[in-house]
């Protein structure tokens, strides 16, 4: 099969020809019908995170057919469409796992990270941690809502949003414009945050009462911060009404900076978002298709996924990226 992998970080993806994997003991292999592309991606490419294996295929947010069981496998059957997103397995016995939190597993692994993802033709993922997806939505749409859209969904419930709130999103990429879709629907009023004109005009094209980079013209009564920059999460306290949760939302921050108490005085919290889990996967594909949500997408063929990695990191991606093999 053709795969795009990752030999050393800090150098291009690679497009080479590997033998399709095979399902091991619990697992499917999927035939790639579309990945969406991930700024955690790009942070496994930059170096941001440390290897676990070389070489490696990125991607983790992948819609296939399934094609092949393993051993011990009785269901999805082969023919089954399914998704496959960031986390991979997680040990179910731990007191994190037991307490319905095993996105925060010691012993978790993860799709593109710990094993091969989807960035090639087929794949393989354990039986236990894929999805069903809804009919309605082709592969290309659905690939961004395996991760963009599960983690902006766990952001947006970490962050107290409740209905009726005023929601200031910040950093309006792939996860942001589904978050935004979320929001809208829970009567949310929402702000977005973005220095990006073509990422404010998307915002309020789908919804948003306000965009722009400066003061909103309400406080905010929760936030999520998407952009792997922390001199963000000062600008969001500011704008933050007392009692108010701000959500960081990334697997990877540059630093988090000093900053005046009083910005965090009066009961503003912040907490950080990491992984999600299959239940997080499970509610947020129900709300997709009963809302349902649209992606914005940009589509690339594989052998492009540099080009694409080089836009995610540019900021000049339209909504989310996809490979289609």
């Amino acid at each position: 099969m053709r795969a795009m992998r990752l030999h050393a970080a800090g150098r291009p993806l690679a497009l080479d020809e590997v033998p399709p994997p095979e399902p091991g003991p619990g697992e499917v292999r999927i035939r790639v019908g579309a990945c969406g592309v991930c700024r955690t991606d790009l942070h496994l490419v930059e170096g941001d995170l440390p290897l676990r294996r070389s070489p490696l295929i990125p991607g983790h947010q992948i819609v296939g057919v399934v094609d092949a069981l393993g051993p011990g496998v009785k269901a999805p059957e082969a023919g089954v469409r399914v998704g496959v997103a960031w986390l991979r397995h997680a040990c179910g016995a731990c007191d994190l796992c037991r307490r319905g939190l095993e996105n925060l597993c010691p012993d978790a692994t993860f799709n593109g990270w710990s094993e091969d993802g989807g960035y090639a033709e087929f794949a393989v993922a354990p039986a236990d941690f894929i999805y069903p997806l809804p009919p309605g939505l082709t592969d290309i749409q659905a690939a961004p809502l395996l991760c963009a859209g599960i983690i902006g969904y766990r952001s947006l419930r970490l962050a107290g949003v409740q209905p009726g709130d005023t929601v200031g999103l910040f950093g309006f990429g792939a996860s942001a414009h589904l978050a935004l879709q979320v929001a809208l629907h829970w009567g949310c009023r929402v702000f977005a945050f973005s220095r990006g004109q073509a990422h404010r005009q998307l915002a309020l094209a789908l919804g948003a009462a306000w965009a722009g980079s400066g003061d909103p013209p309400a406080p905010l009564d929760a936030a999520v911060t998407f952009a792997p920059a922390g001199a963000v999460i000062p600008q969001a306290l500011a704008c933050m009404r007392p009692g108010a949760t701000l959500a960081v939302n990334a697997i990877h921050l540059d630093v988090v900076p000093a900053m005046d108490y009083g910005l965090l005085y009066r009961e503003r919290a912040v907490r950080s978002v990491c992984n999600a889990t299959r239940r997080d996967g499970e509610e947020f594909l129900r709300l997709a298709a009963e809302i349902p949500i649209h992606a914005e997408t940009e589509v690339l063929p594989l052998e492009e996924a540099n080009e694409a990695l080089r836009r995610v990191r540019d900021g000049t991606v339209h909504g989310a990226a996809v490979l289609v093999p």
